[in-house]
């Protein structure tokens, strides 16, 4: 990506950091941003700043438990970046006693580093990352800053200490999208769906096949096209992405990315789109529903852990009972989108009870990758019996020293038509 970052804003102190930008894919402000106050506070003025190449850093407030969380994309994206800033916006709702800040555009390639530096210099206290690739320059900052917490979300690497990993299963939902979208096109009787994938990274294969899998319990007949469009947030190449699947065919279309294109592109096609990430973007006729994150909960408990002294950093996958997960239309005193709607009942019935045994914790991840699994050469990937392990659905072969994997996330579930990419050395 070559966005680079534009502004940072406390959320607390209501103080936005405008800072110059450079020219990316993604729409860029064409006159001099201007200081904003975040949701139901007042301006502040603006503090003063540590400079980190072009990028301004938040500086923190003294008494305070300082957290910050670098984002990849704009906070008002409508997608990923804003469930994050959501999240970060409950704490500060919730936690009178914490000051919260966020950075924006930032890329998730080596130049991350410095911003999680100068963030860790200035005095943070816990500093999220919620991006794949800003796992290894996190840990390495991490090494650095010994008495301060860094979360990444995604990923596989911790150390154990002060450097964790966090993410949920998300291919819970998508799994169950996947049955939506599987009823969908069987009764439209147009047998092929897309998918708008990002980066060839295990989470995407993990997403994609958990799609797979899923449309195959409404619609065994159908088949699922891939088009990799090598960015997380922008609205051009994502129009562009999901314009393409459908004029190949594609009855619904999925995104991995951030804006609602998926569904918009969908509604100008008379067809149907699958959104992601934020609970509110699913809004055009043509969406069918959207995978969401609500990170709020979850970001809560681990600024009070780590506060008190109490968290431990590893691992940390949460299921969908956590209530930091959800499908766009089933949940309570939520209405279903027409096309949703206008599902067979069987159908529906179906989605609802698997929607159901989801939020009670008696259907997860392990369920959604349990064998008998084929892969699109016919290949059995798991037996019947076996259920992949969490270093499975993290990695690619062999998976990381200690954290080596059996079965691994480098395959395409049966009725995929895409090659698997390349993998870099």
């Amino acid at each position: 990506m070559s966005k680079h970052l534009l502004r940072g804003v406390s959320l607390l102190t209501a103080a936005a950091l405008f800072l110059a930008a450079c020219t990316g894919p993604a729409a860029t402000p064409t006159a001099a941003p201007q200081a904003t106050s975040a949701p139901a506070a007042t301006t502040a003025p603006q503090p003063t700043a540590e400079s980190s190449g072009e990028v301004q850093i938040p500086d923190i407030e003294e008494g305070k438990f300082n957290i910050a969380a670098v984002l990849i994309g704009p906070h008002d994206d409508g997608g990923w970046s804003q469930s994050h800033y959501e999240g970060l916006q409950y704490i500060a709702d919730n936690m009178p006693d914490a000051h919260v800040a966020y950075i924006e555009f930032v890329p998730d390639t080596a130049d991350s580093e410095q911003v999680f530096r100068s963030l860790a210099r200035k005095g943070f206290d816990l500093i999220f990352g919620t991006s794949f690739g800003y796992m290894d320059p996190m840990e390495t900052v991490a090494e650095e800053f010994p008495d301060q917490m860094f979360i990444h979300i995604s990923g596989y690497k911790s150390n154990g200490k002060n450097f964790g990993n966090l993410f949920g299963a998300m291919e819970v939902m998508k799994y169950i999208a996947g049955m939506v979208a599987g009823s969908r096109a069987k009764t439209d009787g147009n047998l092929k769906i897309g998918y708008m994938a990002t980066f060839p990274i295990p989470e995407e294969l993990r997403l994609g096949n958990a799609i797979m899998l899923g449309v195959k319990r409404t619609c065994p007949e159908c088949t699922l096209d891939i088009r990799w469009i090598s960015t997380w947030h922008d609205p051009v190449k994502e129009k562009d992405g999901a314009t393409s699947l459908f004029d190949a065919g594609a009855q619904v279309v999925f995104t991995g990315a951030d804006t609602p294109a998926a569904g918009d592109v969908a509604t100008e096609k008379g067809k149907y789109g699958i959104n992601y990430d934020w609970y509110g973007n699913c809004t055009a006729a043509g969406c069918l529903t959207t995978p969401y994150w609500n990170w709020g909960p979850v970001y809560l408990q681990i600024a009070k852990d780590v506060q008190a002294g109490a968290y431990t950093a590893g691992w940390q996958y949460f299921d969908a009972d956590s209530g930091s997960l959800g499908l766009a239309g089933f949940g309570e005193g939520e209405t279903l989108q027409p096309g949703v709607a206008s599902l067979p009942e069987a159908d529906l019935q179906v989605i609802r009870d698997t929607y159901a045994s989801a939020l009670a914790g008696d259907f997860t991840r392990f369920d959604v990758f349990a064998g008998p699994i084929v892969d699109n050469t016919g290949k059995t990937i798991v037996p019947e019996g076996e259920t992949m392990v969490q270093a499975d659905l993290d990695q690619f072969p062999p998976g990381a020293p200690g954290l080596e994997c059996q079965y691994c996330m480098y395959w395409w579930a049966d009725g995929i038509t895409a090659q698997l990419p390349e993998l870099s050395n």
